[in-house]
């Protein structure tokens, strides 16, 4: 290990113990490690604190150089694997949560399959947080849910509606007089616009009993429990819950309200053979999904 990675891990950690688990070293070794380097540099670069490690002012200049230095060094193995045939590097996804946690798990499992010396960084988040990724180099590709504003490349994957889901209501009728509650998940701001404009266009008045918790499954769980009921995309629903599924339609013929997924990057950024054969991979395992979804009946992709 090189100088450049202890640094970077332990600015990451700022924990010697857990920054030693990291470089699979000693702690005391790594204490050594980072005295030995603070006297190359000729400063102090971290002071301890009840908080862990804290780096300096020269600290973080040298830190800040330690991970321009590593990630640039990534960066050009990724550019000699190109020239090879076989597919190496790592491939760093940035996916809204819902889909990371429902869909592409089996786009992975085939990816990592078909290419097992290629590496996977999969970071979940809101749309923002992708685009930013995006944008900074964190991220190779983005996979978003809704309208985004890119003007790079955008593949469409697929489209799911969206269900009020409960243990009891069982029409849209109801929502008018329940005193079930509201239950919510935390999204991007988009995904509530499209909610609050849909409940505005069909009901005078706000839900009377509202519950909001921070992740998609927690509301499901809640859900399938019996506490209320929720707004729910279909990708999150596997079919064999025990609960009432009712579309928000526009017309008995018709999805009022749908989502779409997107795959985006920069265009150049596809050159690269794992990110190129990740495109392939998924695009495929999204046809499947709309012909699957066609064979059923819902019209929606």
């Amino acid at each position: 290990m090189n100088t450049t990675e202890i640094l970077k891990v332990l600015a990451e950690e700022r924990n010697m113990r857990k920054a030693a688990e990291r470089l699979f070293i000693s702690q005391p070794a790594l204490s050594q490690r980072l005295q030995t380097i603070e006297k190359a540099w000729g400063a102090k670069l971290f002071v301890r604190s009840q908080k862990g490690l804290v780096p300096t002012a020269a600290g973080e200049l040298v830190i800040e150089f330690a991970k321009e230095t590593v990630q640039r060094k990534e960066e050009t193995i990724e550019q000699i694997a190109g020239l090879a045939d076989r597919v190496h590097g790592t491939l760093k996804i940035a996916c809204a949560s819902i889909v990371g946690q429902t869909w592409l798990p089996e786009v992975l499992k085939d990816y990592v399959k078909q290419y097992p010396d290629a590496k996977i960084s999969l970071m979940t988040g809101w749309t923002s947080e992708i685009l930013k990724a995006l944008y900074e180099g964190e991220a190779h590709v983005g996979i978003v849910r809704g309208e985004v504003d890119w003007n790079s490349r955008r593949k469409y994957l697929f489209r799911d509606q969206l269900y009020l889901v409960d243990k009891e209501i069982t029409s849209l009728e109801q929502l008018k007089d329940t005193e079930r509650p509201y239950i919510q998940f935390k999204s991007d701001s988009n995904y509530y616009t499209e909610i609050q404009q849909w409940w505005q266009k069909h009901f005078s008045k706000n839900p009377g009993r509202q519950l909001t918790v921070d992740q998609m499954e927690t509301c499901r769980q809640l859900v399938l429990n019996g506490i209320g009921y929720a707004i729910l995309p279909s990708i999150t629903l596997r079919g064999d819950e025990q609960v009432n599924k009712i579309p928000l339609l526009n017309s008995e013929a018709e999805f009022e309200l749908t989502r779409d997924t997107y795959l985006i990057g920069y265009e150049s950024i596809f050159d690269l053979k794992q990110v190129d054969a990740f495109s392939k991979v998924i695009e495929n395992h999204a046809e499947q999904l709309r012909a699957d979804s066609s064979l059923l009946g819902d019209g929606t992709f």
